[in-house]
Parts: C-alpha cells; structure tokens; sequence
C-alpha cells in the first residue's frame, strides 16, 4: 500500500493539472484510488485496474463513507489486458493520470500502456521505485528488482516524458508526458 506521503503529493498533482480522468493500476485495497477520487471534481473518474477485487472488497465501505464509490469504476482483470482493451476503445490520449503499482515484472507493460492511454501533458506516476534500495544492490537480481531497475533505465532515457524521481514513499518516478 502507498504511503500518505505519496498519496498527497499525487492529489495534489491531479489537482495542479486538472485531472477528470485517471487510471490506478493496482488497486489492492482501493486506498490509492479513494484518494486520487477524492481530488477529483465532481464527474471525475478513477479506472481502477486489479487482477482480484478481493482486496478492494476491503476498501470499498471507505469509498462510499469518503462519497467518492460512484469516480470508482473498478475493472476486474489483467491490467495490460484492461489497458488495451482502453486503447482498442479508442480511449488513446484521453487519461490525465495514471499510478502504477502493481506486479512489479508488469510495469514495463503498463507504462507503455498508460503513455499510450495518457493525453500530452499527462503524468504517470510509478511507485516502489526504490524498492527497499534493492534496484542499487548489484548482488539482488530476482525478477522484481531486474525489473524495476530496467524501468527506471529505461524511463530515464525516454524522449517522449520528462522525468523526476523521488524518494518519496519507497521511491516514486514522476514521468510527464510531451
């Protein structure tokens, strides 16, 4: 789960750029989407991405107490199965946001995906960034930490987004979109 930190800094860019229309890639207990609804306006929408909803199970009493249950529409299935089927809709260039966190050996796929799916101007944020420090650990080489490493290579030397990288949370990169 992200941590309150993390979360703020990511409402507080929703609101900052205008955010209507988001994606959460990795629900989990549906904190990371309550929130970003929470600073969206009225008709905003949160497209909240997860393999199981039983997590957000847990979550979703707090999304209708927060009043923010009907921004939520939670689509149930592998992520880079939902975010096609968002650019085969014709839904290309139209999100204002997106937040990865989810199985890290995904996360190349989704960030293609969500560039994809974002408008110019748009940001992804992707978390777990640090990893614990493990993506700096040369002797730590399991699947998640080559992963996550790779990502943050390969982020760093894309043309198409200006980057920053954080270390808030357990290391957020912030890509913005050209």
């Amino acid at each position: 789960m992200s941590s309150a930190d993390e979360i703020q800094l990511l409402q507080n860019l929703c609101r900052t750029i205008g955010a209507k229309k988001t994606l959460d890639v990795g629900v989990f207990t549906g904190y990371s989407a309550m929130s970003i609804a929470l600073a969206l306006p009225a008709d905003g929408c949160v497209c909240a991405l997860d393999i199981s909803d039983q997590n957000a199970k847990l979550g979703m009493p707090f999304w209708e107490e927060a009043g923010v249950a009907q921004k939520i529409n939670l689509v149930v299935g592998p992520a880079a199965e939902s975010l096609k089927s968002l650019i085969d809709r014709g839904e290309a260039g139209t999100f204002d946001f997106a937040f990865i966190d989810a199985d890290k050996t995904g996360y190349e796929t989704y960030y293609e995906l969500c560039l994809q799916l974002l408008r110019p101007g748009g940001i992804i944020a992707v978390d777990n960034m640090l990893w614990d420090g493990l993506v700096y650990d040369p002797a730590t080489n399991d699947e998640s930490t080559v992963a996550l490493r790779a990502l943050a290579k390969k982020i760093h030397n894309d043309q198409r987004v200006h980057v920053s990288f954080l270390t808030v949370g357990d290391g957020t990169v912030l890509a913005f979109k050209k």
